[in-house]
């Protein structure tokens, strides 16, 4: 959870924020007057604009996605080792064995997740204005915002490359 506070949201952030900033990347126009050009440019252009919590959006479903994630995989990655050893009488895993378990518990924790993945990026790529309320606020209620304007099929938005990755 350190990693979710001190490196991962505040990465995300900017990574999210960059990502958004265009709506095509073959207009040369937008390329050429983008707000955000680099991590530490758009971290302190972050920062200035909106203050330091902007960073920090989205916090809790970042420790929760990050929490769920590693839980879902090595759960799944020693209910399958045990299965595995089981079967073959082994008592260790064959690298590739190790290796192929690894990428299908890697599959898990997106597949547990996505639904915090999604209001995280959310609560990440929204804009903060002075005395102006966010569209999201929390991590309950943007879940039930989403499902309610878009369907619950939407919290599972973006499943696919994520695991593919």
């Amino acid at each position: 959870l350190t990693e979710a506070v001190l490196v991962v949201t505040p990465a995300d952030v900017c990574k999210i924020r960059m990502q958004s900033q265009y709506h095509s990347l073959n207009d040369a126009h937008q390329m050429q007057h983008r707000k955000y050009t680099n991590v530490a440019q758009t971290a302190i252009t972050i920062v200035r604009e909106e203050g330091i919590s902007a960073l920090y959006q989205g916090l809790v479903p970042t420790m929760m996605r990050q929490g769920c994630n590693q839980a879902a995989n090595f759960t799944a990655y020693n209910y399958f080792k045990g299965k595995v050893l089981s079967h073959t009488q082994q008592n260790d895993l064959l690298p590739y064995q190790s290796l192929c378990l690894g990428g299908i518990s890697g599959g898990f924790g997106p597949m547990v997740n996505n639904p915090v993945d999604v209001v995280k990026t959310r609560m990440q790529k929204q804009v903060i204005h002075p005395g102006k309320t966010p569209k999201y606020t929390g991590l309950a209620q943007a879940c039930s915002l989403i499902a309610k304007e878009e369907g619950y099929a939407a919290l599972w938005k973006g499943i696919t490359p994520r695991l593919m990755r």
